[in-house]
């Protein structure tokens, strides 16, 4: 399992591939096989922009679980969306969870926060947060980061056919993403604040 530090919030996790793999080469290459119909628009390539939510989408759980791409478990998500309107444009959007010792003014300490993960995968510095049952008032905080992905990160696939070509690039264009998720992870602890 990779190991996250503080300058990490994803991880592409190639070992892990490799030695999964079903079909003797990659298990994200089985699973882009599988979803297919997300790599293509009617047959024809998707725009670069596309490429990197689609293959980001089906390197992360749910689709993959675990993922090709390994999200830092006190972080809830980290997406590709369209940027600005314009699906040229892509942002990384990073949900992380507050609670509420991470905030400048604590509410009503009688409402409920978001509760360590006791049965987490991972138990060292960086805790899951999960929803605690509502059996009183809660105040669950999230903040939403979005960071700008520059376009000479992403890849225009060759084509629309699914193969090790496309399998190759969709793996840069994810692990490109994460370089630049893991560029700004100093923002994530920032909001957290020490307060996991």
């Amino acid at each position: 399992m990779p190991q996250f530090t503080d300058g990490t919030l994803a991880i592409a996790d190639d070992i892990h591939d490799r030695e999964h793999a079903s079909n003797g080469n990659s298990r994200y290459g089985s699973y882009l096989a599988r979803n297919a119909r997300l790599l293509h628009d009617d047959g024809q390539p998707l725009t670069a922009a596309e490429f990197a939510c689609s293959a980001w989408q089906i390197a992360t759980s749910p689709i993959m679980s675990p993922g090709y791409v390994r999200i830092r478990p006190d972080v809830h998500a980290v997406t590709v969306v369209s940027a600005n309107g314009d699906s040229r444009d892509v942002a990384l959007r990073i949900e992380v969870p507050l609670r509420h010792s991470a905030l400048a003014h604590r509410p009503d300490r009688r409402l409920g926060d978001w509760q360590p993960d006791p049965w987490g995968s991972d138990r060292g510095s960086f805790w899951r947060l999960f929803e605690p049952d509502a059996d009183k008032a809660l105040l669950l905080t999230t903040a939403t980061l979005l960071l700008p992905v520059p376009d000479h990160l992403l890849i225009e696939p060759g084509s629309a056919e699914l193969g090790p070509i496309m399998t190759i690039e969709a793996k840069s264009v994810v692990k490109e993403l994460a370089v630049w998720a893991n560029a700004h992870a100093h923002l994530v602890n920032d909001l957290l604040g020490g307060a996991r």
